[in-house]
């Protein structure tokens, strides 16, 4: 379901008017920028192929470049006559005028403008021909931008189950974690020599354990996790959703970083970070 906004593809046709050659190539940008670089003759062609990639395409920056070689060989070329003639006629007074005057031999007659007609192509079917010719790049491009988004998606999964462990690991500390706040008070209790009774110390273990307690970073987390699974399995544009989550997911590791009081959570807060950041990395190619 997750396409890419990375792909390139190069296709070309031949028929007796000549060749089309078309590039097709996109890479990661926020919106749908498209460039072309098109022939003169086919510019008209523009707003349509324009239209084209509107409908099919939701962002990236695509770069179109489409180059048309006419059939030099075997194409008809037409005389003048009329022209001709007026050349001629043109040359015949001249000659009366100034005898001497070197004429022209029969290549500069054909080099003469508008002398030779060169059959021109059939513009119209050279057209059609390129519309059908960017119809199959695009279609083209749109299959390896999904090829190579199922790798992406198959990535950020596999960093998903990263994730899923070690928040499976901080909620198997959380016990411990309890545990060390207690021996840490009673330790800095014993050597203030300060007495404490029983009911103000649960009390003070209490506070620490609140401002210690990471369970809604942990859900938040899992939840977090499940919506980008479940936006991998969308059909349509998901990038900028994803990219969205990944920040969320990085504000619960920051403030699970921020209260972790034992080294265990420490380096699974920073485990995390690494995680959603290789995330984040491959989800700016998605589209």
């Amino acid at each position: 379901m997750v396409h890419s906004m990375t792909a390139f593809t190069r296709l070309s046709r031949d028929a007796a008017w000549g060749s089309l050659h078309l590039e097709l190539r996109s890479v990661n940008q926020r919106y749908l920028e498209p460039h072309f670089r098109l022939p003169d003759s086919l510019r008209d062609l523009e707003p349509a192929f324009r239209e084209t990639l509107r409908h099919r395409l939701a962002r990236g920056k695509v770069e179109c470049s489409l180059r048309f070689e006419s059939a030099g060989e075997g194409e008809a070329l037409t005389i003048n006559r009329s022209r001709l003639a007026a050349l001629g006629f043109a040359l015949q007074q001249v000659r009366a005028e100034i005898p001497d005057a070197p004429m022209p031999d029969a290549l500069a007659l054909l080099d003469h403008p508008g002398v030779v007609e060169a059959a021109e192509p059939d513009l119209e079917a050279i057209k059609a021909a390129a519309v059908a010719l960017f119809e199959a790049a695009l279609d083209d491009l749109i299959e390896g931008r999904a090829r190579e988004g199922a790798k992406l998606a198959e990535l950020i999964r596999d960093r998903l189950a990263g994730i899923g462990e070690q928040v499976a690991t901080v909620r198997g500390l959380l016990p411990t974690i309890l545990e060390r706040q207690r021996s840490q008070l009673r330790e800095r209790l014993a050597a203030l020599q300060a007495e404490l009774d029983p009911q103000r110390l649960e009390a003070e273990i209490a506070l620490l354990a609140q401002k210690a307690d990471v369970d809604e970073e942990l859900d938040r987390l899992e939840t977090h996790v499940a919506e980008v699974e479940r936006q991998l399995s969308q059909q349509g544009p998901v990038g900028r959703r994803l990219d969205f989550l990944m920040q969320e997911l990085n504000r619960e590791a920051n403030t699970l970083s921020s209260k972790s009081v034992v080294a265990e959570t420490t380096r699974c807060a920073v485990e995390l970070k690494v995680l959603i950041e290789q995330m984040r990395e491959q989800i700016q190619n998605i589209e």
